[in-house]
């Protein structure tokens, strides 16, 4: 599922009620969840974490620099931070399935609309930037908002959006994209700060000062201090004191996970703690991560102790808690913890109990139906090839096997969790689609988004279930792969996963079919029914293959 973050900061760290005006434009926006609002009086600044699906983020966070352009006065504005804007900077940030380039098409999207419709100069920075001197967020905000009346008269200071033109009540914003910075500290069995800064600096990308052989500070010829580069590149840390915790830690920033992951930094902090003398104890997470995040770490850490990564992501989340010690100084709650845990909807279907999804589909009500239940079929045969794969792994006699099962039991793993996801997707799509019949339809006007909500809806509706057919195909291509290599003793349940994968894709084309109905787009209906045809058809016959190997096996 795509998620992006978007951290709005306002320039408004005192009112109240400016605070909670803002925080309900985007609580009414779907598919949105505000996960946190951080006021600083001082500052006189208040930062907004909001995450959910990308262009219901994008209307969040319009919605919300709209409200903070009609309730926040610059002119009026006094703080201890850095500020030039009602809306100071807008940062969208990759969370789940959302590459970079697709959160600067997202910035530009944002910054258009708030220059053509609020009249808000807007700058883009950080991988948005139009021109190099203004990724930085610095260079754009220098003299603040005091200094906007005379940049708005220079060529070399026009918008990227919005108009060249002084805006004294809303000033500008500074909208882009970057990367999740992971706040991560590791505690150490020391009170000494001295030990935890000599560590930071070694690991820091910034580095140590460089010294000469007497031991003095090395400086260039404009006579600025000469620094030896640190071991990771995005990683900014200090050592300091927590008198709350009676230990020193090293203080992390992670400015790029993909790059310099937190258990890599660990392992090496490790090292370096050794050769002091010094033990690391645990470590600490400060605020949220991502899913993939901490799924890496968990996997790193099964991997090094030759055990299959093939595991649902709790499991292998709790690996990451026991091996990086993230619980030493206090409970390391999943579900407050990860962000797509934290924002994950009440009252899913996923959720229920076997026998509360079973009595609920049995009543009257339409959803959930075949679609869901053709999902949930997906889901248990990659739950079953994921299972073969792990009671093969580690198993003597199929030492040649252990890779590929690994391997196939972590493919499965995502399968089934994307299957999941389609339970309640299916049901979503539905009610959307029933919504859309309801519009009012009295006017033109009304008739003919009615009729454009309803188009739209209806091909969503068959699009979900057309991609659970394609899931099936992973699945049951997962049964072939680990019936011909896995644990003789299982073979029977990688025959049912073929079946179980067999019976979603029938399952799944039936519900793209009668949705077609209601579809005006001829064009669009011809293709989906031929791929989901054809998809359909690939699945039959795997999965018989599959069942004649294992029935021809078993005895």
């Amino acid at each position: 599922m795509k998620l992006v973050e978007c951290v709005p900061n306002f320039s408004e760290g005192r009112d109240k009620s400016i605070l909670d005006a803002i925080a309900q434009q985007i609580k009414t926006v779907k598919n949105v969840t505000l996960l946190d609002v951080d006021p600083g009086a001082d500052t006189n600044r208040t930062v907004f974490t909001m995450v959910g699906e990308p262009q219901a983020v994008v209307e969040a966070a319009f919605q919300a620099i709209k409200k903070a352009a009609e309730l926040i006065d610059m002119s009026k504005h006094k703080g201890a931070h850095a500020r030039m804007g009602a809306t100071d900077v807008c940062p969208f940030i990759p969370v789940s399935e959302m590459s970079m380039d697709e959160c600067v098409e997202l910035s530009k999207q944002l910054g258009k609309r708030v220059g053509d419709e609020l009249g808000i100069p807007v700058y883009l920075y950080e991988y948005s930037a139009s021109k190099p001197e203004r990724s930085n967020l610095a260079v754009i905000r220098e003299g603040e908002y005091e200094a906007l009346p005379e940049k708005m008269t220079k060529a070399e200071w026009k918008p990227d959006f919005g108009p060249q033109k002084f805006n004294s009540k809303s000033g500008a914003t500074v909208i882009g994209a970057r990367e999740f910075l992971i706040a991560y500290n590791i505690n150490l069995n020391t009170r000494d700060k001295k030990k935890a800064t000599d560590i930071a600096n070694i690991i820091r990308e910034k580095g140590t000062l460089k010294r000469d052989e007497k031991g003095k500070i090395v400086k260039d010829k404009d006579g600025n201090k000469v620094y030896e580069p640190g071991l990771f590149n995005n990683c900014k840390a200090v050592g300091w004191y927590i008198d709350e915790y009676n230990r020193a830690q090293i203080s992390m920033n992670l400015t790029n996970y993909n790059i310099t992951p937190a258990h890599i930094v660990l392992d090496k902090v490790r090292e370096l703690a050794t050769e002091r003398g010094v033990v690391v104890t645990g470590s600490e997470l400060v605020g949220l991560i991502p899913l993939d995040a901490i799924i890496s770490s968990g996997k790193y850490y099964l991997n090094k102790l030759g055990e299959s990564a093939g595991l649902p992501d709790r499991r292998i989340i709790e690996t990451a808690i026991q091996s990086m010690g993230l619980a030493e100084l206090s409970e390391f709650d999943i579900d407050k913890k990860v962000i797509e845990f934290a924002i994950k909807s009440e009252n899913r279907l996923a959720d229920m109990t076997l026998e509360g999804f079973c009595d609920e589909l049995s009543t009257d009500s339409p959803a959930p139906g075949g679609g869901s239940v053709a999902a949930l079929c997906a889901s248990m045969s990659a739950s079953l090839s994921a299972m073969v794969s792990n009671l093969t792994i580690n198993k003597k006699g199929y030492e040649q096997a252990w890779d590929k099962a690994k391997e196939i039991a972590e493919k499965a793993q995502k399968v089934k969790n994307n299957s999941i996801h389609a339970i309640d997707e299916d049901t979503q799509a539905f009610y959307d689609m029933m919504d859309a019949m309801r519009l009012p339809k009295k006017t033109d006007e009304e008739i003919a988004y009615r009729n454009q909500q309803i188009e739209l809806t209806t091909k969503n509706a068959i699009l979900v279930p057309y991609k659970t057919i394609e899931l099936a195909k992973e699945c049951v291509l997962l049964s072939e792969q680990i019936s011909k290599i896995g644990n003789s003793n299982a073979l029977s349940d990688a025959g049912v996963g073929a079946l179980t994968a067999q019976t979603a894709a029938l399952a799944a084309y039936l519900n793209v079919k009668i949705n077609l109905s209601g579809l005006a787009d001829e064009a669009f209906k011809k293709e989906i029914l031929s791929k989901a045809l054809k998809l359909k058809n690939e699945v039959e016959e795997i999965a018989k293959s599959v069942f004649e190997y294992v029935d021809n096996s078993v005895l």
